[in-house]
C-alpha cells in the first residue's frame, strides 16, 4: 500500500533535528540582540558616545532585521529555509568578527548592521520549517519552544556573558560569536531540508511570484493583521529595551550592583519570557482562546512597567519579581502568532508572519535609542572612565514612552475579534 510521501516524516527524529537548528539560529540572532546591555560601559568608553548613540549602535541590529520581515516572510512562502538561512547566518558571523575588530564607530555600525541583516530569518526559519516539517495543531508548541530556546540564549547573553567579558573582554565574545555562526551555517547547509517531501538533489516546487506578491498585499490590506502586529510589538518593546539594552545598567544604578550580578537579575526577565511561551502556546492550543491571552499579557504587562515607573524603588527581591512577571507577561505574544494560523489563509502565513515579526523588531529600534535620547537630554554631567553616569531618576522618566507603547498595546488587543 503507498504511503503518502513524506507523512511518515512528521514530528519525528529527522523533523525535531532540522527543527532544532533552525530555532538555534533564533536563539544565536538572540543572544546577538541582548548581548549589548552588558557592554553599555565598554562601548561608551571605546567609542566616546553617550546614551543616544549607543542606543542607535545596538538598534542597528533591529533596522535592517524589520525591514526584511515582510519580503522575508513571502520569500520563504516561494523558497524555504535551508539556504535562506546559510545566507543569513554566514552573514551574521561576518558581521559579529566585524564588530569585535572594529576600531571606529562606523565600522561598529556596519559591523551591528550585518548581524542585523544575517539574524532576520531565524524566528521566521523556525516557524516555517515547523510548519512543514509538524502537524497543524503543533503550530503554536513549536512557535512557544522556538522561544523558549531563544529566551535561554538571551539568559547566556548576560549574567554569564557578562562574566565572560570581565575577563576576556567585549571584543573577543564577538569573535567567538563570528566562530559559532559561521560552524552553525555549514550544519545548516548540510541538514536542514525545506520540507518532508523535498528529497536531497529534487528541484523544490515554488510558488510564481505574481501569487507570492498578490498574497503579502493582501496580507497588508488585512485589518487583524495589524491590530495583531501592534499587540505584538507592544509586549516584545519593553523586553528588548529593559532585556536587551538598558535594564542592566538600571539596575547597577538603582541598587549599586555590579555588571555581571546585576546582569543575572535583569535575565530572569528572560527565563519569565522563556517559561510562559511555550505555555502560553500550548494553552492557546487547548483553549483556542488567543485574544484572551494577549489581553491578559498586556494588561499584566503594563501594570508591571507602571510600577517601574511611578512609584519608590523596593527592595531589590520587587524590582526583581516585576522584571520575571513582565517578562512571562511578554511572552504570552506567542497567541499572537497562533492566531496569525487561526485567521489567516495558508498562503499567506509566511507574509503576515513577516509583518508581525517586524513590529516586534520595530519596537525595539525605536524604544532603545529613545530611550538613550531621554537619558542624555536628563543626564546631569556625571561619568565614570568615559561612560555617562545617569541617576534612577533618569532611567524611571525614560522608561515612560515603554509604558505608553504598552498601554497602546492593551487598548488594541481589546478589540481583536474572537476567532471562535
Amino acid at each position: 500500500m503507498d504511503k503518502q510521501p513524506g507523512a511518515t516524516h512528521l514530528g519525528g527524529t529527522r523533523a525535531w533535528i532540522i527543527w532544532l537548528l533552525a530555532a538555534i539560529a533564533f536563539g544565536y540572532a538572540f543572544f546577538h540582540r541582548v548581548a549589548p546591555s552588558v557592554m553599555v560601559a565598554d562601548l561608551m568608553s571605546d567609542f566616546a558616545i553617550g546614551g543616544g548613540m549607543l542606543g542607535v549602535l545596538s538598534a542597528l541590529y533591529f533596522y535592517p532585521y524589520f525591514l526584511l520581515q515582510i519580503p522575508l516572510g513571502a520569500l520563504l512562502d516561494r523558497l524555504g529555509a535551508r539556504m535562506l538561512l546559510f545566507y543569513a547566518l554566514s552573514l551574521a558571523s561576518a558581521g559579529s568578527i566585524l564588530f569585535g575588530v572594529a576600531e571606529s564607530l562606523w565600522v561598529a555600525y556596519l559591523g551591528r548592521l550585518l548581524i542585523g541583516v544575517g539574524s532576520a530569518v531565524g524566528f521566521l526559519g523556525s516557524m516555517s520549517l515547523a510548519s512543514k516539517w509538524f502537524a497543524p495543531q503543533r503550530f503554536a508548541t513549536m512557535a512557544g519552544l522556538a522561544m523558549f530556546l531563544a529566551m535561554m540564549c538571551g539568559v547566556f547573553g548576560q549574567g554569564p556573558l557578562a562574566i565572560f567579558i570581565e575577563s576576556y573582554g567585549w571584543r573577543a565574545s564577538q569573535w567567538g560569536l563570528g566562530i559559532f555562526g559561521a560552524i552553525l551555517a555549514v550544519l545548516v547547509f548540510a541538514i536542514v531540508r525545506n520540507e518532508p517531501d523535498a528529497q536531497e538533489g529534487e528541484e523544490r516546487q515554488v510558488q510564481p511570484w505574481p501569487e507570492v506578491w498578490d498574497g503579502l498585499f493582501r496580507a497588508l490590506r488585512h485589518l487583524n493583521t495589524w491590530k495583531i502586529a501592534i499587540v505584538a510589538a507592544s509586549m516584545s518593546g519593553p523586553m528588548l529595551a529593559l532585556g536587551g539594552l538598558w535594564g542592566v545598567p538600571y539596575v547597577m544604578q538603582a541598587y549599586g550592583l555590579e555588571r555581571a550580578e546585576a546582569a543575572f537579575y535583569v535575565s530572569l526577565m528572560l527565563v519569565g519570557w522563556a517559561v510562559c511561551a511555550p505555555v502560553s502556546g500550548a494553552l492557546s492550543e487547548r483553549f483556542k482562546k488567543r485574544h484572551h491571552i494577549m489581553v491578559a499579557g498586556s494588561a499584566l504587562l503594563t501594570f508591571c512597567l507602571f510600577v517601574l515607573c511611578f512609584l519608590p524603588t523596593g527592595p531589590l527581591v520587587l524590582t526583581i519579581g516585576l522584571l520575571i512577571v513582565a517578562g512571562a507577561a511578554g511572552g504570552s505574544v506567542i497567541a499572537c502568532f497562533a492566531l496569525i494560523r487561526d485567521t489567516i489563509e495558508p498562503k499567506m502565513i509566511g507574509s503576515v508572519t513577516g509583518i508581525v515579526n517586524a513590529a516586534t523588531v520595530a519596537s525595539g529600534a525605536i524604544l532603545q535609542p529613545v530611550v538613550g535620547v531621554i537619558l542624555d537630554f536628563t543626564w546631569d554631567g556625571t561619568t565614570e572612565d568615559g561612560a555617562r553616569i545617569y541617576q534612577l531618576g533618569d532611567y524611571q522618566f525614560a522608561f515612560i514612552c515603554i509604558l505608553m507603547v504598552s498601554l497602546i498595546g492593551f487598548l488594541v488587543s481589546l478589540t481583536l475579534e474572537s476567532e471562535d
